[in-house]
């Protein structure tokens, strides 16, 4: 028998890589917490789209509400759950799926933020790999349809990296890229930290300024102010793992250092940290996506600054590195996020920091 998959969490990630699967012939059922896409995945199955170069597709698909979930117990227990949840859900739901993972099922969390520690608190270190999703720049457009602002990453950009805790290469993180690799390029990884510790990066350096402003990605990057303050994020952000010992891999296809310095000030880096990403908005669809959390501003939910820009400030502080410019922004967005602010470039372009 194949393994039996259990997506915790059908959104944007979830559902574009369950799909794949499912079209790929493997066994997957989908748990949902929004009851019309449930109904919607149900009736009409999941459609997959993409901005450009790849046909759209329907897969029929099983879908649970998280009520039905305990039917489960009465089946083959789940071989292994991808964790797609926010990450101030992942607590609960690791809690949740624990009891229908089979004796040697674990968790893989395909998720934005650093949430290993906080499913292996549930499930146990042994049970729990990661997997980054970079660059995938998927929504959820309406129930049953996620769509991709891009096409495939293929050749030109590994989109899935899979690893262990431990950074050894088992089968199972093989087995978990092969099943990633049907949605688009993967690899298994010996650096699932630093990985995990340069997406957070990528993040904090995007998904903030989003929600904060009502901008999409190519706005931002066009405007200097807010370019160069997306660089200071990522200076700080960067300097904080570089301390606490990860190996940081690219960010937006740049050496961490270079991000580094032009947020520090260097003109130099400042000069290639702008000609690059000048140069991605101009691409075609470059930077025509809304980041996450932009999107969950705009849909009225709650954000996980906490657990991007918010964590990077709580880590800093144990290894000395002041991050006014992470600490500003997670205030703006907790309180357009409370209805305090509206979405505003203003919020961005009036700080004042030393």
């Amino acid at each position: 028998m194949g393994k039996r998959i259990a997506i915790i969490g059908a959104g944007a990630v979830g559902g574009y890589a369950g799909a794949h699967l499912v079209r790929a012939g493997e066994d997957v059922t989908f748990v949902d917490m929004w009851p019309e896409h449930v109904e919607a995945m149900r009736r009409d199955g999941l459609r997959i789209t993409h901005l450009r170069d790849v046909p759209e597709f329907s897969v029929p698909v099983r879908a649970l509400h998280i009520t039905d979930l305990q039917g489960v117990a009465k089946e083959r227990p789940f071989d292994i759950a991808f964790l797609c949840v926010k990450a101030y859900d992942t607590a609960w739901a690791s809690t949740m799926v624990r009891q229908y993972l089979a004796p040697g099922g674990y968790c893989v969390s395909l998720q934005n933020c650093m949430n290993e520690e906080t499913i292996a608190s549930v499930v146990g270190w042994g049970r729990t790999l990661g997997a980054i999703a970079s660059s995938i720049t998927v929504e959820l457009m309406t129930p049953g349809h996620v769509h991709r602002n891009s096409g495939k990453g293929g050749a030109a950009h590994t989109v899935f990296r899979v690893g262990e805790v431990h950074g050894r290469i088992t089968d199972r993180a093989r087995e978990v890229t092969a099943l990633l690799a049907q949605a688009d390029s993967a690899l298994t990884t010996t650096n699932l930290w630093g990985e995990r510790w340069s997406k957070l990066v990528v993040n904090a350096m995007s998904n903030g300024i989003s929600a904060s402003t009502g901008l999409i990605s190519r706005e931002v990057l066009l405007d200097d102010g807010l370019r160069q303050f997306t660089a200071r994020l990522g200076a700080e952000a960067i300097r904080t793992g570089q301390a606490l010992g990860y190996a940081l891999e690219e960010v937006f296809h740049m050496d961490p250092e270079l991000i580094a310095r032009a947020g520090e000030g260097d003109p130099a880096a400042r000069r290639a940290y702008d000609e690059q990403r000048i140069a991605e908005a101009g691409k075609p669809g470059g930077g025509a996506h809304r980041p996450s959390m932009g999107q969950d501003m705009v849909k009225g939910r709650r954000t996980e600054i906490e657990f991007l820009n918010g964590f990077i400030v709580e880590r800093a502080k144990a290894v000395g590195i002041a991050t006014p410019a992470n600490a500003a922004l997670t205030g703006i967005v907790k309180r357009v996020e409370r209805g305090e602010l509206q979405p505003d470039p203003r919020h961005i372009r009036e700080l004042r920091l030393n």
